[in-house]
């Protein structure tokens, strides 16, 4: 129980980072190289809503049934949507360099990874299988972290 909780609290906490460097214009990029990174992102979004289907959302951490995904980005990483939001933020805290950005985006990582490691810890629960498969992938950037 306590996981889902940290999850939804990290949820809401991930939302007003998105909105807060989106009131002070430092959530999109400016830049060749910032835009391309943000489209990127958009795209291993896409691509991994795609490969998971609808059981991709939920604002807590609440494994789904049907077993791990391992195939589209899943194979490279185990947390593409996240990895997506990650690239997405930083990218745009990189465009509009200062302090409020950086920190709604060192932030958002933080609420990131509590999301990340409430669902890893639920997902071992479930599914067993999950424990080798997260052995040899990445979280969020392939075959680093």
């Amino acid at each position: 129980m306590k996981y889902k909780v940290a999850s939804v609290v990290a949820f809401v906490l991930l939302v007003a980072c998105g909105a807060w460097m989106w009131s002070t214009g430092s959530l999109l990029a400016n830049g060749p190289v910032t835009i391309a990174v943000q489209v990127a992102a958009v795209l291993l979004m896409i691509w991994a809503l795609l490969t998971f289907k609808l059981r991709s959302f939920h604002a807590s951490a609440d494994p789904t049934s049907g077993g791990i995904v391992t195939t589209g980005p899943y194979r490279f990483i185990r947390h593409p949507i996240y990895a997506a939001v990650f690239y997405f933020l930083f990218a745009g805290a990189a465009a509009h360099p200062g302090v409020q950005g950086l920190s709604a985006a060192v932030l958002a990582a933080v609420m990131l990874f509590i999301r990340m490691r409430s669902e890893e810890i639920l997902l071992i629960q479930r599914y067993p299988e999950y424990g080798p498969y997260a052995a040899r992938t990445s979280r969020i950037l392939p075959r680093v972290f």
